[in-house]
């Protein structure tokens, strides 16, 4: 009966990058899935697939293509479509960022973030999770690319919780 209460923040934290960014080591945080055979379709355009969600932080390595999706979360079918991963996961993108020297060398690993729509559950045990992933792969810094509203709330939860422990 009692509506969902987005999260708000009565502050926001700020950490400054340590060194430039041309030196830094950026991680990539995403809401992305990993393609889970015999979970339904999960292809571009596919409907909504609530069996395709994940529920625990994953990590994948940054060298290669991961097979990603997006169909657990609820982006707008009728006017965008899933085809060109580089829209929504820009893993490629950062690579080649790090190859021209803009970015520092990627971490060995980028992390996905389960989207529970619990707040709860982002800051006590998401959160502390990717936090110590992050800082075991030596990332100075984390992009986090959230893919519908949700995934907002998350990418918002998880960067306050980021901040608020040093990394930017």
């Amino acid at each position: 009966g009692e509506p969902y209460r987005w999260a708000h923040h009565e502050d926001v934290p700020f950490t400054t990058v340590s060194k430039p960014v041309a030196e830094s080591r950026i991680a990539l945080l995403t809401t992305a899935a990993p393609y889970q055979p015999g979970k339904g379709d999960q292809g571009p355009g596919a409907a909504y697939n609530g069996a395709a969600k994940f529920h625990r932080v994953y990590s994948l390595p940054t060298s290669g293509e991961p097979d990603l999706r997006i169909s657990h979360i609820a982006y707008d079918r009728d006017h965008t479509h899933a085809e060109d991963m580089n829209c929504w996961f820009p893993l490629a993108q950062m690579n080649l960022f790090a190859a021209h020297g803009e970015i520092g060398p990627l971490p060995p690993r980028f992390h996905g973030l389960p989207t529970n729509r619990s707040q709860r559950t982002t800051l006590t045990q998401d959160g502390p999770d990717v936090l110590a992933r992050l800082r075991e792969d030596g990332a100075d810094a984390a992009v986090i690319v959230p893919n519908c509203p949700v995934c907002r709330q998350t990418a918002a939860l998880t960067a306050g919780y980021l901040e608020r422990n040093g990394l930017p």
